[in-house]
């Protein structure tokens, strides 16, 4: 039975391939198409990229490694099988200097369109066990983030031998600009 996580609850992961599933929904009535991108930020030790290709997002859809990869961009959200974007993520082919990988969420275009989070319902994020589809846990942000861009919706960091995942649930107004410059 899959752990429905609480912000800053913490869960041992325990598999070799995972996925990362990502929904939400744009409030009815906004008029437009929210198109919100899933991306993953690959750290080694100093909390930072290696190289800027251990950023995978749709312009970059796999790291170097091929341990990480992104299905691309869902330009409207709302999917009919809950989830939009996902993430795979094997472990075992992780290059051995990742430590920490977070997981964030933006409004493409947010400023000329001006959308932020508080317009979107329903954003969760989801481990599953990719080999399976068993879901291992579930965060869901019932936040109200009025003038947030970009989410931090959850990180896995490496902790005595194995991955873990904790659901951070911030948000910041800069976009994935904040998080490009934070983590590059």
């Amino acid at each position: 039975m899959a752990i429905s996580l609480q912000k800053g609850q913490r869960v041992q992961i325990g598999l070799t391939q995972a996925g990362v599933g990502l929904g939400w929904d744009p409030n009815l009535g906004t008029g437009q198409d929210y198109d919100l991108d899933a991306s993953i930020f690959l750290l080694g030790s100093r909390g930072k990229v290696p190289a800027d290709d251990y950023f995978v997002f749709y312009n970059n859809p796999e790291s170097p490694d091929r341990a990480v990869s992104s299905s691309g961009d869902d330009r409207t959200g709302g999917s009919s099988d809950g989830d939009d974007e996902t993430l795979n993520i094997d472990f075992s082919k992780l290059d051995p200097r990742i430590t920490e990988m977070i997981v964030v969420v933006t409004i493409h275009d947010a400023v000329a369109r001006k959308q932020n989070f508080g317009q979107v319902r329903n954003s969760f994020i989801r481990i599953y066990n990719a080999q399976t589809t068993e879901e291992i846990c579930k965060y869901e942000l019932d936040e109200d983030f009025s003038i947030e861009t970009a989410i931090e919706f959850g990180r896995f960091y490496k902790k005595d031998g194995g991955w873990r995942f904790e659901a951070v649930g911030k948000g910041y107004p800069g976009g994935l600009e904040y998080f490009v410059n934070k983590y590059t």
